[in-house]
């Protein structure tokens, strides 16, 4: 890919086990195009309809991009990428992009969640992951959706309905789900049993480390149930935000990668 005017573009492509994404950048940071779809069972064939889609809206061509850097569990089956990074440095490059000061990033991802915490130049203080389990993750909230018979584009609207505290205490997505349908025999009311949902993931996420005083939540959980982060201001008492599009912080951080930094693995 080569440049082929003076205002350079730059993209950068996510692909995770759930969705993969491509957002395409300008020289100033601003987000010109972008695209989202199922990962599906060809990462590869993903990745080229995504750029397709980020390319069209951005009114420009595969030519006219500078730069691409690939991020995510499937990054290396971008053969169109010019080099690529690890999820954490893009997340993190993204909310420091947005947020330039101390931060905790929060990512909750389709299969696991991550905590960065950053100082004021953007760099790395630590970085917590949580593999146990799938509980607390996005692949959790679509399982218990299937599980109540609600649709998962349903539940943010519905938790907002919510008059009584349901606990989800179990650890495990399983045990959960036992919780879950126990509820549902009991006759507790949906909304009830999803905004229980919601708290039970914070709640993992909260396990897993303290937070900063200036904490920003990403990923595609967040971006479609952003009750969830009203009601982890709630439990943490502290403000929080989100970035731009934060289903797109790993593509944006991978962009601003490409148009920082060029080639090679970090």
């Amino acid at each position: 890919m080569t440049q082929t005017d003076s205002k350079p573009i730059f993209a950068g492509v996510d692909v995770g086990s759930s969705h993969t994404k491509v957002a395409i950048v300008d020289a100033a940071g601003n987000l010109l195009g972008h695209g989202i779809q199922r990962s599906g069972l060809d990462f590869s064939a993903t990745a080229n309809a995504c750029m397709a889609e980020a390319l069209k809206l951005a009114g420009c061509g595969p030519e006219d991009v500078t730069r691409c850097i690939s991020t995510g569990y499937g990054r290396h089956n971008v053969a169109f990428a010019t080099g690529n990074r690890t999820e954490i440095g893009c997340h993190a490059g993204c909310c420091h992009f947005y947020f330039p000061e101390a931060i905790t990033v929060i990512d909750i991802g389709g299969q696991d969640n991550k905590i960065i915490k950053l100082d004021e130049h953007g760099r790395r203080i630590s970085f917590k992951l949580n593999r146990k389990c799938a509980a607390g993750t996005g692949a959790f909230l679509e399982e218990m959706s299937t599980r109540l018979g609600i649709g998962l584009a349903d539940m943010d609207a519905l938790s907002r309905k919510s008059t009584e505290i349901i606990t989800i205490g179990s650890y495990c997505t399983v045990f959960s789900a036992t919780e879950v349908l126990e509820y549902i025999r009991h006759g507790k009311k949906p909304e009830d049993i999803v905004r229980g949902l919601y708290v039970s993931v914070i709640r993992r996420i909260l396990e897993m480390d303290a937070l900063t005083d200036h904490v920003v939540m990403t990923g595609g959980v967040v971006a479609h149930h952003p009750h969830l982060v009203r009601l982890a201001e709630e439990i943490t008492g502290r403000p929080i935000r989100t970035p731009p599009f934060p289903q797109l912080a790993g593509a944006m951080g991978a962009a601003l990668q490409a148009r920082d930094k060029g080639n090679g693995e970090k």
